[in-house]
Formats: structure tokens, sequence, C-alpha cells
């Protein structure tokens, strides 16, 4: 990963290594990104430009956060970014989900990684990578045993479920279950318990007028507040809004 990657400029992170940023541009299904200590992008690859909505790096490079995004999005990217400066520390496998145009949700696993200078004394940018979690195919999830876990989550989402459990039923240890839940789905068993309760939720204020409250209920959050606070955080659209925006 880029964190040998050093300069003495944060406006030069990139100038030493094309062949990384090149092989970056070989990835479909990853966004790439570098950010100097002012939070502006250094360095993008294709991937990163169609999320933003743009035809070409140009219009990427040297642009922030929220000139690209909306401003919840930006917000919680420079939350982020904030934390990867202030303490040097990597921020890893954060869940993250987008509403694609075609109303679907798309899910992310983000990944910011500090870069310092040659002295490796001082934090100059970041990098960040974030993989498309694509849905897994049928044969995976069955090579790896997880039927079985996939429908009990399915099917029981209005109760709580526990890691434990999940384990037990996919008569392993839960140390097991998540490389598991990992290999195949690119997410711990917490997470993807989140992700299947977040997508029934989306559907139901999709294609439902159910309340909101009974929503909560059926996709297993503790009450609409809950619901609400989790599901905007994921989505950046509280329920209803996401209700609003509907086709």
């Amino acid at each position: 990963m880029p964190t040998i990657m050093a300069s003495v400029s944060s406006n030069r992170l990139f100038s030493c290594q094309p062949e990384l940023v090149a092989l970056y541009e070989t990835l479909v299904d990853v966004m790439f990104c570098a950010k100097s200590l002012d939070g502006a992008y250094v360095e993008v690859n294709s991937a990163f430009v169609r999320r933003t909505g743009r035809t070409s790096k140009r219009e990427v490079i040297g642009a922030h956060a929220s000139e690209l995004f909306i401003p919840e999005l930006a917000e919680r990217y420079e939350e982020q970014d904030g934390k990867v400066f202030a303490t040097g520390e990597p921020v890893r496998d954060q869940l993250e989900v987008i509403r694609r145009p075609n109303n679907e949700l798309g899910w992310y696993l983000t990944t910011k990684l500090p870069v310092r200078d040659d002295e490796g004394d001082h934090v100059i940018g970041l990098v960040s990578v974030s993989r498309d979690l694509r849905t897994p195919s049928a044969e995976n999830i069955t090579f790896e045993g997880l039927q079985n876990v996939v429908a009990h989550a399915r099917n029981n989402l209005a109760s709580p479920i526990r890691v434990g459990e999940l384990a037990d039923i996919a008569d392993c240890s839960e140390g097991q279950l998540e490389r598991r839940m990992r290999k195949v789905f690119g997410v711990t068993p917490a997470q993807y318990l989140l992700r299947v309760r977040v997508e029934h939720a989306a559907a139901m204020l999709r294609d439902t007028d159910e309340p909101l409250a009974e929503i909560a209920t059926a996709c297993g959050f503790y009450d609409q507040p809950d619901f609400t606070r989790r599901f905007a955080r994921l989505t950046n659209e509280t329920p209803a809004q996401f209700r609003g925006g509907r086709s």
C-alpha cells in the first residue's frame, strides 16, 4: 500500500511514482485519490472522476471535497481526512454507501493512509482507496458455507442477531466466520448485518408507504431515531429524504 510514498512537497506526492498511479488507473472497481494537507486532490484515477460526476481529471485535480460532493458527503470526507492529518493514523475499512443513478445502493469499503515526508516526521498528505463491494456469486457463498448465514440474516431482520449466533449457524468460530465473510463479502459479519438492514430499509422506503417507525422495527433497528441516525450516517440522507427522492 502507499504508506511507502513520501515527498518534500504535498504537490509532488506522486511525482516520483507514475507507475503506481498508472496501476490504480487500471482498477475500474477501485476509487483512488491523493490529497494534500489542505484537502486538495492532487491525484485521482478515472473511477474516482466518475464518482464525482465530472468528465476529466482536470476538473478534479486541485479541487476540494466541498466543490465536488454534496455538503453531507464533503463533511464526512473532511472529518475522516482531519483524523488522519491530526493523528497520523490510518482510517481503515469504513463502510460507506452511495445511491447510484438507478436508485440502487452502492457499497464501498474505504481506507485512508497518511503520507509522510522523507524523514517520516510530518504528515504531508494522504492516500485513499475505496473498493466497490460487488454482490458475490451464489457459488462463492455456497463454497464458503455461508448460505445458511445469509438466509438467517435476511429472514430474521426484525430480531437482534449476534455474531456468535451466525458463527454457530456456520458451524465455525467467530474468527473463522469473519475471515469467510471478508473473503466473500469484503466486510465483517457485523458490517454485513448492517448492510442487509439498510438495504431492506431502502427497499421499503422506495417501494412502500409504511411509516418510518414500522420500517425501523421491521429492519431490526432499536427505534426510529436509531434508524434515522444510522441510515443517514451511511447514506447521507435521512429515511424521509431518501423516500422523497425515489423515482
